[in-house]
């Protein structure tokens, strides 16, 4: 019995307990909800009073974009009153300067007019006293015809006659004081130009063959070289272009090829593979390619050198390639690369003694004979091939057109291009820098021969000191020394336009007049 009165005292207070936790949080919540509702109208207040800001912050902004237009549109309008103001006073003035103008014209017309009434006067006046002279003219030849026994139109023509042959004469003679006195400044000047050059410029000069000798080992070598049945040296000339002449010569064998390139590769390769001692067609074949890939190579590093030691970088790789290939190219036993670096130094001392573009001068006196590399590839002229290789790599038009008319095939079109062609000239005139065949040297002195026969009044002529000079001698009954000094001027016009040439020809015209008496 006590226990089920424990259980239910334990049962009341434990639901009171639950009821008094209830009631706990019923009213923690109320009093959250409470909160949170104050916290929200905060929210709500905060809000409002936030946006009543926003929208006087904006009415302000809005008022102040209105005052600011406004003030704008003023200043706008004020700026354009006055420009219409400026404007206004601008064609006031101007209506003001017409009617001057016009005021001015007026008055000028009246003088013109009364400038025209006395000209008319003075023309009248003059046709008349015209009319009084030519009368008079009229009398006094019609007195001289009588007293000449010639008629007008005959003195008129005999007067012509002795006029023009004084004025020619006398045109001569000018003509000639003029071109010695230029000639002799000019001569002086482009002397110490073209001698400073020289001066500075030293480059060597090699004369070079058709062949090549190669070293032997020993005679035995010679038939490893011919093979079984000649295939090896057949093998081998098939494939360097070359002919391998094998003589009496001890211990040496000689290559000919007019092709100075492949020449060079067939040595190099030979001398391979007689270093190496395997002599086949095999081997022959594997030799002379790795040589000429090799030369390939070395061509390119040469014209690299040859374009540093000039100091014109910028160069087309091909280029390049074609410039090192000139090293084995001859003209008139003159080394074609050297000629052209010592052009390309002639012709930039050249352009900076005359105020020029030195690296252009120079570029171009460089590539001036590129054409020489490929002319036995392509048709045409070495200067015509230089010029199309030097445009299709981008070449600057003023090298194109030095390269082109450096034989003075087309027309220049900068100061650099003469200095090209003297360069070149200079440059093959030294002593011993070319070969000339001894019928080249006949022909080039018949010619000159005949070009100074030609001429009316010479007697004889003669050229002398190797084709340097020519000797004119003249009548002198039929020619006077003007007309004498006129015929040396074109006999050199003929040479320089007719004959090609290296360095300078001086021409020489002779007039003398001998008078012999015997005393018996």
């Amino acid at each position: 019995m006590n226990l089920n009165i424990y259980w239910i005292i334990a049962a009341i207070g434990l639901s009171l307990l639950t009821l008094l936790f209830l009631l706990y949080f019923w009213n923690k919540g109320r009093t959250q909800l409470k909160n949170a509702r104050l916290e929200v109208e905060k929210i709500l207040t905060d809000a409002r009073k936030r946006a009543g800001e926003k929208k006087r912050e904006s009415e302000l902004e809005a008022k102040e974009k209105w005052v600011h237009a406004k003030l704008q549109f003023e200043q706008d309008t004020e700026k354009r009153r006055r420009e219409i103001q400026e404007e206004e006073e601008k064609f006031r003035q101007k209506e003001l300067n017409l009617n001057r103008k016009n005021e001015y014209i007026t008055e000028k017309g009246e003088e013109l007019e009364e400038a025209e009434r006395s000209l008319t006067a003075k023309e009248r006046a003059m046709k008349t006293k015209e009319e009084h002279y030519t009368r008079l003219i009229e009398e006094e030849n019609q007195k001289l015809e009588r007293i000449s026994g010639l008629t007008q139109d005959q003195a008129k023509q005999k007067l012509m006659s002795n006029l023009e042959s004084e004025a020619r004469l006398e045109s001569l003679q000018m003509i000639k004081n003029i071109r010695d006195k230029a000639k002799e400044t000019a001569d002086r000047e482009a002397k110490r130009i073209i001698i400073t050059a020289i001066q500075r410029c030293a480059a060597d000069h090699s004369a070079e063959a058709t062949i090549s000798i190669v070293s032997l080992p020993g005679e035995e070598m010679k038939g490893r070289i011919i093979g079984k049945e000649g295939r090896n040296i057949r093998s081998f000339e098939t494939l360097t272009g070359t002919d391998v002449i094998i003589d009496e010569t001890p211990d040496a064998v000689t290559l000919s090829s007019f092709d100075p390139f492949r020449r060079e590769i067939a040595r190099i390769a030979l001398e391979k593979l007689i270093a190496d001692g395997r002599i086949h067609p095999a081997r022959i074949e594997e030799i002379v390619k790795k040589t000429e890939v090799e030369m390939e190579q070395y061509i390119l590093e040469t014209g690299e050198e040859t374009v540093v030691d000039v100091g014109i970088p910028g160069i087309h790789s091909e280029l390049l390639k074609l410039l090192g290939r000139l090293k084995y190219r001859t003209s008139f036993g003159q080394n074609v690369l050297m000629h052209s670096k010592e052009v390309a130094l002639l012709a930039g001392l050249m352009a900076g003694e005359l105020g020029l573009d030195i690296r252009m001068a120079k570029r171009a006196g460089l590539l001036h004979d590129i054409g020489k590399a490929v002319d036995h590839a392509m048709e045409g002229g070495h200067a015509d091939i230089g010029a199309q290789l030097a445009e299709r790599y981008g070449e600057p038009p003023i090298v194109i057109n030095a390269i082109a008319a450096h034989h003075e095939d087309v027309d220049p079109i900068s100061p650099i291009v003469p200095l090209i062609d003297a360069s070149d000239a200079i440059s093959g005139a030294r002593p011993g820098a070319r070969r000339e065949t001894f019928e080249a040297y006949i022909q080039r002195l018949s010619q000159l021969e005949e070009i100074a026969d030609s001429f009316k009044g010479v007697k004889n002529s003669y050229a002398i000191q190797a084709g340097r000079e020519v000797r004119v001698i003249v009548e002198p009954d039929s020619l006077t020394d003007t007309q004498a000094s006129d015929i040396a001027v074109q006999v050199a016009k003929r040479i320089q336009d007719e004959l090609k040439y290296p360095g300078q020809i001086k021409v020489t015209v002779i007039r003398e007049q001998r008078t012999v008496e015997y005393a018996k």
